[in-house]
């Protein structure tokens, strides 16, 4: 086994002290096997950032690691097993064990892999080296590939030979600059060898499902700024190969309206004033994101006054709207548009279809309660139930 590194998980992280973890790795060891914690979740205990998805890895087969689970009273689902993953279920909770694999073939979207007993083979198959740490149960760091140091540079680096890893995935295109917008420090810039590789495998993005495009994209625009890692994959030729007609150039100017106002970052509202064609198919939105992206598109440049939005949507998208109206002009909007669209969302219309029956009946009652209510929003919610039924 791999040295354990000095610096270990910080005691408090939840998934070192979770009973339920330390059962499952209590009855692999207990067997004589190794079992580790691995990826996101140790990489982001390290440097202080939320949990990830907890993922475990041995030298145990994958039949074994049921064989051993069921012994000891657990739980095992066989959800992955032919690529060597199982789910061992303790006190109720689920946990992905996978055996140490390598690869044996890629063709850019899957592998076919080998099962191992050597750590490194299965660190040297994974995307960049800050997620090719491991830990014990203990909390010990195994770094199979001096992964630590670029983690704690916050220096996103593929695993050896970049163009190597990047035709074993096309997507490893699209998750470096999603891992810069969330881990890098700016300051440090990007690592020249993967983009020199990025660029000259740019013709492998169009292997990808849409979907796939779509959800990385989505994640890389949830990031707290991604106007860095955008404008990089503008000039790689990424960005208007996966969005073509797209121009990252508001898109910091909104990041930076958000972290004025405290507003939460919004991926729906950054990938409208992104822009691009055809967004909803080209990422194969779901039926709910392409309604949203669809409504920000229609009224959030051009669109009725923010009162008139935040009473038909309400104060989210309102916001939303004010926010890219306001990234467009280059301009901090004004702090009492926030109070209006606070107010015209509670404003309840005061005249029901009852106050004009019978005069009024079928598509006729409803045209008439459609006017009235234009212009009661046109008067800035002002005109009562009289003003606006008189002379009807």
């Amino acid at each position: 086994m791999v040295r354990p590194h000095d610096i270990v998980i910080p005691p408090e992280t939840r998934w070192l002290n979770d009973p339920a973890a330390a059962e499952v790795c209590g009855v692999i060891e207990a067997a004589g096997y190794e079992i580790f914690f691995v990826g996101g979740c140790v990489r982001n205990a390290i440097i202080g950032q939320a949990d990830s998805d907890v993922d475990m890895s041995t030298n145990a087969l994958p039949e074994c690691v049921m064989e051993i689970a069921e012994a000891a009273g657990l739980k095992a689902v066989p959800t992955g097993i032919d690529h060597g993953t199982v789910t061992v279920v303790a006190q109720g909770a689920p946990f992905e064990i996978t055996t140490f694999r390598r690869d044996v073939d890629t063709d850019g979207r899957r592998a076919v892999v080998a099962f191992s007993e050597d750590i490194s083979d299965d660190a040297r198959r994974r995307d960049f080296t800050m997620n090719a740490l491991y830990a014990t149960a203990q909390g010990q760091i195994v770094d199979p590939l001096d992964g630590l140091p670029d983690l704690l540079a916050r220096r996103i680096r593929f695993i050896e030979d970049p163009a190597a890893r990047i035709r074993e995935d096309y997507l490893r295109i699209l998750r470096f600059f999603r891992f810069f917008a969330w881990y890098a420090d700016p300051m440090e810039g990007f690592d020249a060898d993967a983009m020199a590789a990025i660029a000259a495998n740019i013709d492998g993005l169009e292997r990808l499902s849409a979907e796939r495009v779509g959800q990385e994209m989505a994640k890389l625009l949830s990031a707290p700024d991604p106007g860095p890692a955008l404008a990089a994959m503008r000039q790689t030729g990424v960005l208007p190969t996966v969005l073509p007609g797209a121009d990252d150039c508001f898109v910091p100017i909104l990041v930076h309206l958000e972290g004025e106002l405290s507003f939460e970052p919004c991926w729906i509202n950054r990938l409208a004033l992104l822009g691009g064609e055809n967004v909803a198919e080209r990422f194969r939105l779901s039926k709910a994101d392409a309604r949203r992206l669809g409504l920000m598109q229609d009224i959030g440049f051009n669109g009725p006054p923010l009162a008139e939005i935040a009473y038909r949507h309400g104060v989210n998208v309102a916001q939303g709207a004010m926010l890219l109206r306001a990234a467009l002009a280059r301009e901090t909007p004004e702090l009492s548009l926030l109070e209006t669209i606070s107010e015209a969302s509670r404003a309840i219309f005061p005249v029901k279809a009852a106050d004009l029956q019978p005069d009024y009946q079928g598509p006729a009652l409803g045209a008439k309660l459609k006017e009235l209510e234009q212009r009661w929003i046109d008067s800035g919610f002002s005109l009562g139930k009289v003003a606006l039924l008189k002379g009807v």
